[in-house]
């Protein structure tokens, strides 16, 4: 029996395509690297894999490459870079193997945060014994290890920091750390900018509560956060930075262990005052969007927007300006990724928007995602890209004018 589509859904079916497939990125800026084109092999001196994007207090971009060459382990340094609204990019800073070739001062930076004193303070996952946190000015001058993780006896002060620091209401810096503290399952600690004072807040108690994931801010000033096992999570935990105050919050699965959200995309705060993520069903692959009260009551889990990981996954959760979330896939559907908009009342896919290549400008595996506050998407893809003759490129930052109202 051929189906018959009522008239207004078709018209908001093609609405949807043509809308999709008219949205062209523009590329800011292309990280290019030099040596073995054919193999992918080389130096990239500005980066490669940039990973995150934030927009800094001055309109312009700010973000974080993970590797300074291409196939070499041995030289992943990586690199912190900003580029203006207009395209202009700076190297802001290089991370380096140093006299011992050890990192001391970090390497692989993954993230950024604005502190209230207007520098960019960051995290790094190598380095020294266990990554570093540092600060540096929004030039580049003045680069500051804040601290060196695993540097107390027994790593107490934790080891390799998860996600991106969070400003807390009280003007501090928050963030977690994946393992190490007074039981190595991990801790929450506090950054007082105006000192660089470090100190452990919190530790969690036991490797068999799981470990905790990047923090979220709610209205109150307290921080929320999934306890993850692996890369997935079966609990929340809720903190409160005023008083020290730590809950655990079960989450309670329709199916036992059967779709369980992903800890390394941090949980979101919606317009209805309920957190979201990312779900993916276990052993299967796919993912899905996800919805709790923050009490850990009503979880729901909404159909999966992709039924199969291809090769990746979600890399972020972004609520935009039209109320609706747009999520980062570097894998999807043609393995290059695409960017998908889901409705936050049922997680439906809205429109899948997929211009990422080998052979596309704009390069593939789409990371870090941000809205500026024009209303612009800016975001940053992890390889490829164009470039000169006898060069590779190794990732983009991109920006996508999706007619979005202004944050």
């Amino acid at each position: 029996m051929e189906r018959k589509f009522p008239l207004a859904v078709l018209v908001a079916l093609l609405a949807t395509s043509v809308f999709a497939a008219g949205q062209h990125p523009t590329v800011a800026y292309t990280f290019v690297c030099k040596g073995n084109v054919s193999m992918r092999v080389g130096t990239c001196p500005e980066g490669t894999w940039p990973n995150s994007l934030i927009q800094g207090s001055d309109g312009n971009f700010y973000g974080t490459a993970e590797y300074s060459a291409s196939g070499e382990a041995s030289s992943n340094g990586g690199t912190v870079f900003s580029v203006t609204p207009a395209g202009k990019f700076t190297l802001l800073h290089t991370f380096v193997a140093g006299t011992n070739n050890n990192f001391a001062n970090g390497r692989a930076p993954f993230s950024l945060t604005e502190g209230p004193d207007g520098k960019l303070y960051g995290l790094t996952d190598g380095g020294a014994n266990g990554g570093v946190l540092y600060r540096v000015n929004k030039d580049g001058s003045d680069f500051q290890v804040i601290h060196r993780f695993c540097s107390a006896t027994n790593c107490t002060d934790g080891v390799v920091g998860t996600g991106a620091l969070k400003l807390g209401t009280d003007g501090k810096l928050y963030g977690t750390t994946m393992e190490g503290g007074t039981t190595g399952s991990g801790t929450i600690f506090r950054v007082t900018p105006s000192s660089g004072a470090y100190h452990v807040v919190f530790n969690f108690e036991s490797v068999f509560d799981g470990f905790p994931s990047s923090l979220t801010l709610a209205p109150d000033g307290t921080f929320y956060g999934l306890i993850r096992f692996a890369e997935v999570a079966e609990n929340m935990f809720h903190f409160t930075p005023a008083t020290g105050a730590f809950q655990q919050i079960a989450l309670n699965f329709p199916v036992q262990g059967a779709f369980t959200p992903i800890a390394t995309v941090p949980l979101t705060l919606g317009l209805n005052g309920n957190f979201y993520g990312v779900y993916t069903e276990y052993q299967l692959g796919g993912s899905g969007l996800f919805e709790v009260e923050p009490d850990g009551s009503h979880l729901q889990f909404f159909p999966e927007y992709n039924t199969t990981l291809s090769g990746g996954g979600p890399a972020g959760l972004l609520l935009a300006s039209d109320g609706n979330f747009w999520i980062p896939d570097n894998g999807g559907g043609s393995s290059s990724g695409d960017i998908i908009t889901l409705s936050p009342t049922d997680g439906k896919v809205l429109q899948t928007f997929a211009p990422f290549g080998t052979a596309a400008a704009v390069g593939v595996s789409p990371s870090g995602l941000v809205q500026a506050k024009d209303g612009t998407l800016w975001g940053t893809t992890s390889d490829y890209g164009k470039a000169p003759s006898g060069h590779f490129g190794g990732g983009t930052v991109y920006s996508l004018n999706a007619g979005l109202p202004p944050r």
